[in-house]
C-alpha cells in the first residue's frame, strides 16, 4: 500500500473505505461480511475508514467491529456533522457525542461538515457557535483533524476552504468531474494552502465501471496498458501529487484485493502518456452516451411519494450506455416487480429530491424524460399486464401460505 501524508505528517493510505455502500442483509448492515471485508482491507494496509451519521447503521456497525477486533488505535475513522439536521450549539455536540457512542471511540480522526454545497450552510454553523465547538474539541483532542465534504461549485468551495484553517476537505473528483464542483481548480487550491485533498466518488458511483459505453469499454480493451475500467480511473487519480487519499466504497474481498492491488504502487508520475490520451476518449464517448448524472448516492431518498429515483435513472442511462433491452430488463426487475413499484409517474413534484442532490440534477425535470423513455405506450401496457399477472400470484402464493 502507498501511502501519502496528510497535512500534519501522518500517514494516509492512498486508497481509502468507503462505509457508504457497506452490504445489508434486510434492513440491516450485514455484520459478518463486513467484518471479513474490512479486516481484510486492515491487511492490506488501509488505515481510513469513512462513515457518516446519516448513513444508516454504518457507524454502529463499523464500530463494534474495530472494538471487536481491537484495532482502533491503528486505524483512522472520518466521519460527519449533518449541518442541515443540527440547528444549535447544543444540537451540534448531542450529535457528536451520539457519533461517538455510536463508534465506540472517545475521538474521531478526521471530522467532516457534512454535504455542504453553499457558503450559506458553512455560514449558518458560523452562527450557532461551530468554529468554538471546534476549537474546543480540538483543544480536548476528541477532533484530530477537522474538514469539509462538498458539492457545490468551485466559487463556493473557494470561499468555504478560504474562510476557515481547514485541516482537509472532500471533493468528488473523477475524469469526468474534472471541471465540476470544485475541480481541478479547487483541489490545486487546496493543495497549495497545505491542506489534504480525499477524493470521493472516483468512479461515479459505478458509472465508469459497470455503465461505461460499448465504444468506451472497446477502447479500454484494446488498449496496450491492460488496465480495467476502475484501473483506469484510479491510476488517473492517484497520479496527481494533490490528492492524499481516494475512498472507494468497497463491498466485496475480490473488490478490496484488486483495488489495494492497484493502490500498491500508483505512484505519482506513474501514469503513462497512454493512459492520458485513454482517459480522453472514454471521457469523450461517455459524455455523449449519458443522459443523467446521477452517482446513486441515495441522497435523494427516500422519496414521500415512493418514487425510485437512482433506479429510474440507472435504467434510462443504461438505455443509452448499454444495448437498449439492458435498460429495460433492469427497469422491469427493478421497478415493474418491486413492492411498491418505484415509478417516476408517482412523483408529485415537491422537490425534496433537489434539495438534497449532490449533482444538482433537476430531478423532476429528468424524472420525466425518464417515464417517457422507458414506458413507451407499448411497453406501459405490457408492464401494466405483467405486474397484474405478479400481484395475482403473489395473492395466491399468500393465500396457500395461511
Amino acid at each position: 500500500m502507498e501511502y501519502r501524508n496528510d497535512r500534519k505528517q501522518e500517514p494516509v493510505s492512498a486508497l481509502g473505505f468507503g462505509c457508504m455502500r457497506l452490504s445489508k442483509r434486510g434492513r440491516s448492515i450485514d455484520l459478518e461480511k463486513a467484518e471479513k471485508e474490512i479486516m481484510e482491507a486492515f491487511r492490506l494496509g488501509v488505515n481510513y475508514y469513512d462513515t457518516a451519521y446519516i448513513y444508516p447503521g454504518n457507524e454502529a456497525a463499523l464500530g463494534e467491529i474495530l472494538e471487536r477486533m481491537g484495532i482502533r488505535d491503528q486505524i483512522n475513522i472520518a466521519t460527519k456533522l449533518p449541518h442541515y439536521l443540527v440547528s444549535s450549539s447544543a444540537g451540534i455536540r448531542k450529535m457528536f457525542e451520539e457519533e461517538l457512542k455510536r463508534l465506540r471511540t472517545t475521538w474521531i480522526d478526521y471530522y467532516l461538515m457534512h454535504f455542504l454545497t453553499d457558503v450559506s450552510q458553512w455560514e449558518k454553523l458560523k452562527r450557532i457557535g461551530v468554529r468554538e465547538w471546534i476549537e474546543e474539541e480540538k483543544t480536548a483532542g476528541r477532533i484530530r483533524n477537522i474538514g469539509f465534504s462538498f458539492h457545490g461549485n468551485t466559487e463556493s468551495f473557494l470561499k468555504i476552504l478560504n474562510d476557515y484553517d481547514w485541516d482537509f476537505c472532500m471533493i468528488q473528483y473523477n475524469y469526468l468531474d474534472e471541471v465540476a464542483q470544485a475541480g481541478r481548480d479547487g483541489l490545486q487550491a487546496a493543495a497549495e494552502k497545505g491542506i489534504s485533498v480525499f477524493i470521493m466518488e472516483p468512479l461515479r458511483g459505478g458509472k465508469l465501471t459497470d455503465l461505461l459505453p460499448e465504444q468506451a469499454l472497446r477502447a479500454i480493451r484494446n488498449s496496450s496498458t491492460g488496465y480495467t475500467p476502475a484501473e483506469l480511473a484510479f491510476r488517473w487519480l492517484w497520479d496527481q501529487p494533490e490528492i492524499t487519499c481516494v475512498l472507494s466504497g468497497m463491498n466485496s474481498i475480490e473488490m478490496i484485493r484488486e483495488n489495494c492491488r492497484i493502490a500498491s504502487d500508483a505512484a505519482v508520475g506513474t501514469f503513462p502518456e497512454e493512459g492520458k490520451k485513454l482517459v480522453a476518449e472514454v471521457r469523450e464517448a461517455v459524455i455523449r452516451s449519458t443522459r443523467v448524472g446521477c452517482t446513486e448516492c441515495g441522497y435523494c431518498m427516500p422519496c414521500p411519494a415512493h418514487v425510485d429515483i437512482p433506479g429510474n435513472f440507472r435504467s434510462y442511462n443504461r438505455l443509452y450506455l448499454e444495448k437498449k433491452r439492458s435498460g429495460y430488463k433492469d427497469f422491469f426487475q427493478a421497478m415493474v416487480l418491486a413492492d411498491p413499484p418505484g415509478f417516476a409517474s408517482q412523483c408529485v413534484g415537491c422537490g425534496k429530491c433537489e434539495q438534497h442532490c449532490p449533482q444538482h440534477i433537476r430531478i423532476r425535470k429528468e424524472l420525466k424524460k425518464a417515464d417517457r423513455a422507458l414506458r413507451p405506450l407499448p411497453f406501459k401496457v405490457g408492464f401494466a399486464l405483467a405486474r397484474k399477472i405478479m400481484l395475482r400470484k403473489r395473492a395466491v402464493s399468500t393465500e396457500a401460505e395461511k
